[in-house]
């Protein structure tokens, strides 16, 4: 598929993560901090990007695990100010892994870009590694926010191409931790060309303007495993600190153990939104008529999460 031939700017915003990582024992890939080097150093260590119309600009500099509501809110409305840009051809987001589709999740629902893309990007493995990932995932990153047509929020990791809708780290410690589950990839990046397999990401953008512009009043909503001798110890906390909706990621089908059922019938009857999702990596879960919390459908736990939390601040029209 072929990138873009004018001199359109790919905007790269720098959030911190492994990526940005730097390990005091060359080569180490596992005892290292996250977040050490700027977005303008990245890109720097890329020599092939040296001929590309480029701006980088650093959002935040965290390690993902530490992602909040704040960081999604001011990187949302950077996007969505470069994307506003007639001279920008995409954006690239450099982020840690560990919630690396929740951020992307979060950004197409709410952005939703029908003519740009929004490419989050990402390693496995620090700038210090004997083998480092970062880089080419950079490269690629880049390459594909200048296909002509692209669009949507997309992540592109070990030369695959993930619809933000999809996208989940399945792997600890893989370079190629992540999958597009039952929908599989996008497209894959090889030698600088992409070769797409299916459409882009759609949807109708929520708009940033729907949301609370302070994140301090954003719904408080967890998620809850269900497994082998659940109890509603977790729901009666999560009570008593007052929040209003609780995803419960169960066995199979959204199965509930009955101590678990009969404390989210509490909480659901004192007005809190119970949704049943699923441990397992793919496959949806069905609604059942004894069974009074509704389904999640395909939506991962954290993606199920995410979407109560929008549909409680922006409930539709």
């Amino acid at each position: 598929m072929n990138m873009r031939k004018s001199p359109a700017i790919v905007v790269v915003l720098g959030t911190g993560g492994t990526i940005a990582g730097v390990s005091q024992v060359p080569g180490d890939n596992v005892h290292y901090q996250a977040a050490q080097l700027s977005v303008q150093q990245l890109v720097d260590a890329v020599p092939a990007l040296a001929g590309h119309a480029l701006e980088s600009e650093q959002v935040v500099q965290v390690d993902s695990k530490d992602m909040d509501f704040a960081i999604w809110l001011a990187l949302a409305r950077r996007i969505e100010l470069h994307l506003a840009r007639e001279d920008v051809a995409g954006v690239v987001v450099t982020h840690g892994t560990d919630t690396l589709e929740e951020t992307a999740y979060f950004m197409q629902r709410v952005l939703a870009p029908p003519k740009k893309p929004v490419v989050f990007t990402a390693a496995m493995r620090p700038a210090t590694a004997l083998l480092r990932d970062g880089p080419q995932n950079l490269l690629d990153a880049v390459k594909v926010a200048r296909v002509v047509g692209a669009c949507g929020v997309l992540a592109v990791l070990a030369g695959s191409v993930h619809s933000a809708l999809d996208v989940r780290k399945v792997h600890s410690y893989r370079l190629d931790a992540f999958s597009s589950g039952e929908a599989g990839p996008l497209g894959r990046v090889e030698e600088g060309r992409l070769r797409k397999f299916r459409e882009w990401p759609q949807g109708v953008a929520i708009g940033l303007a729907r949301l609370p512009h302070d994140p301090v009043p954003w719904p408080v909503v967890e998620v809850i495993t269900g497994h082998a001798g659940s109890s509603g110890a977790l729901v009666q906390a999560a009570l008593a600190s007052g929040v209003h909706g609780l995803i419960v990621a169960g066995p199979g089908n959204g199965s509930v153990h009955h101590a678990l059922d009969a404390a989210l019938r509490v909480a659901q009857a004192r007005g809190v939104l119970v949704w049943r999702s699923t441990r397992c990596l793919d496959g949806p879960v069905f609604d059942e008529p004894d069974v009074p919390f509704p389904s999640a459908g395909t939506l991962t736990p954290v993606q199920a999460r995410i979407e109560m939390m929008l549909l409680l601040m922006a409930p539709p029209n």
